[in-house]
């Protein structure tokens, strides 16, 4: 079949609305994985995924539960716009005459989303981890040593508050800090470079996540075309966007944690510091065990699933091709 014209605006939108569909239903979860991943063995304050959740429902309430969503909600956009639309943009130069795309040419167009992507995913993680981590820093069990290398961690200070009813002893809550906050006091502190800590990590992450998901869609989606200029059904869309984040998320939660606990500048009582990647997992696989690389799996499979299979649903069904043929139907109208 011919290639299409690609609408770099159209893959812009449907990437934007997609990606803020996804994370308002599915933030909580998100949270819940980077409190898993970031508590060290022998020093759980969670038991489990449904544990994380009913004590930071009990000490934060609902709202807690969206702690960081905004500067998620605000860079996921062009994030997820730049990651559609650089898999799309890829796949057409990589394509000769109309051919169907050989596996290492998906593979290849793939890696070249992810890489285009961390320009977005580095620092809008970077800032929401600190701030989905402020919640387990102000546990008891934490808070009475809360240390960080870097100037900018006196914002994720803690300060204690009266106790509540179902907490046993002191009570504390994080000081109410934002992503501006943050991101002002490691421009001051570090430079550009700080908010680019762990882009390292964040590209060993999501290259072979998008080497893996992209390819794996586009051959799931496959086997309910009739034809290749017919589009998939969409609750088939969905569930090979839900299949292929879900194996992909699972394959490169090592490099997940990893990320993670790099990024992550508030350290709890007896929580080591790390010196980039490789003394990472060093320390991880000699102080946890091998297991400590599967922390969060389960939540990020629960959060990457819903999350791409409701962008491959939009970007199927065209939300942006229809908004850009709107406004150019407005446009030509007397």
């Amino acid at each position: 079949m011919a290639e299409k014209q690609i609408s770099l605006p159209a893959k812009l939108i449907n990437g934007g609305t997609a990606g803020i569909i996804g994370v308002t239903c599915i933030f909580p979860i998100d949270l819940i994985k980077t409190r898993l991943q970031n508590q060290r063995t022998g020093q759980q304050i969670y038991k489990s995924m449904l544990d994380c959740l009913i004590k930071t429902l009990r000490s934060e309430g609902y709202f807690g539960m969206y702690r960081g969503a905004a500067v998620n909600l605000t860079l996921v956009t062009p994030e997820k716009a730049i990651k559609l639309a650089a898999n799309d943009y890829f796949r057409h130069l990589l394509a000769k005459d109309g051919m169907t795309l050989s596996l290492a040419k998906e593979m290849m167009a793939g890696c070249g989303a992810g890489t285009c992507q961390v320009i977005i995913t580095t620092p809008m993680e970077m800032l929401k981890i600190q701030l989905q981590d402020s919640g387990r820093l102000a546990s008891p069990q934490l808070v009475s040593r809360v240390h960080c290398s870097s100037p900018a961690c006196k914002l994720v200070a803690v300060s204690p508050v009266l106790t509540r009813a179902y907490n046993v002893g002191p009570a504390v809550l994080p000081r109410r800090i934002s992503a501006t906050q943050i991101a002002v006091e490691l421009l001051h502190a570090q430079g550009i470079k700080g908010l680019y800590r762990g882009l390292g990590a964040t590209l060993l992450r999501d290259v072979p996540f998008s080497i893996i998901y992209f390819p794996l869609f586009a051959h799931l989606n496959k086997a309910k075309q009739a034809s290749l200029e017919e589009r998939a059904p969409f609750f088939h869309s969905f569930l090979a966007g839900c299949m292929a984040g879900s194996v992909a998320a699972v394959s490169v939660n090592p490099c997940d944690v990893i990320k993670t606990r790099l990024q992550s500048m508030g350290k709890g009582r007896n929580e080591e510091s790390y010196n980039g990647i490789r003394d990472c997992a060093r320390k991880i696989w000699m102080n946890e065990g091998p297991l400590a690389f599967l922390k969060g799996a389960g939540c990020r499979a629960l959060v990457i699933a819903p999350l791409f299979g409701i962008a491959q649903c939009i970007y199927f069904i065209g939300v942006g091709e229809f908004l850009v043929e709107l406004c150019q139907y407005r446009g030509l109208s007397p």
